[in-house]
């Protein structure tokens, strides 16, 4: 079991790459937003099914979260290619930056015996789902070629950085704190 549910955690980076693809295509909207959601899926049901049969494992701690930021990531960016966005560009970057620092202080408090000061957060679990929320509706948008639908997700995506920049700073302090 714990098998399949990493491999259903290793076919969200597969899939963020077809999505990239598929983007970059510009006419494989619909393809993109079904392989997304499948891969949203994956995300809630190898957790559900993690912890439902206690199947749990280190692997599956440290693949899960990457996973989930190399999907959010390939289909950020190509969004903002595709859209020819500098405002989901720039938010794009500073996503991605704060999950490379993330990253880094998790890094960092394994090697201080502190991995518990960088646990998953519920506040960064919300911050994924808003993440493929906003993303969805964006592939959306183009899929039916709707520019308020777009609109609406660039309203959402500054949220969705807001929500991220916290969990972010949530982090940081926990490292940090005396």
């Amino acid at each position: 079991m714990t098998n399949f549910l990493n491999m259903l955690t290793v076919s969200r980076i597969l899939l963020g790459f077809c999505i990239f693809l598929f983007l970059y295509l510009h006419s494989y909207y619909w393809l993109a937003l079904i392989f997304f959601t499948q891969a949203s899926l994956t995300d809630f049901l190898d957790g559900y099914l993690a912890r439902k049969t206690g199947n749990t494992s280190v692997l599956g701690e440290i693949l899960d979260p990457i996973a989930d930021k190399l999907l959010i990531v390939f289909v950020l960016i190509g969004l903002s290619l595709n859209l020819s966005s500098f405002y989901v560009g720039f938010f794009a970057s500073m996503i991605i930056a704060r999950e490379i620092w993330v990253a880094a202080l998790r890094d960092y408090n394994a090697r201080s015996m502190r991995s518990d000061r960088t646990k998953v957060t519920f506040l960064a679990k919300i911050k994924t789902t808003v993440q493929m929320v906003v993303i969805s509706i964006y592939l959306f948008g183009l899929a039916l070629n709707n520019m308020m639908i777009l609109l609406f997700a660039d309203i959402l995506l500054l949220l969705a950085f807001l929500i991220t920049l916290q969990t972010g700073l949530q982090y940081t302090y926990q490292t940090f704190k005396k």
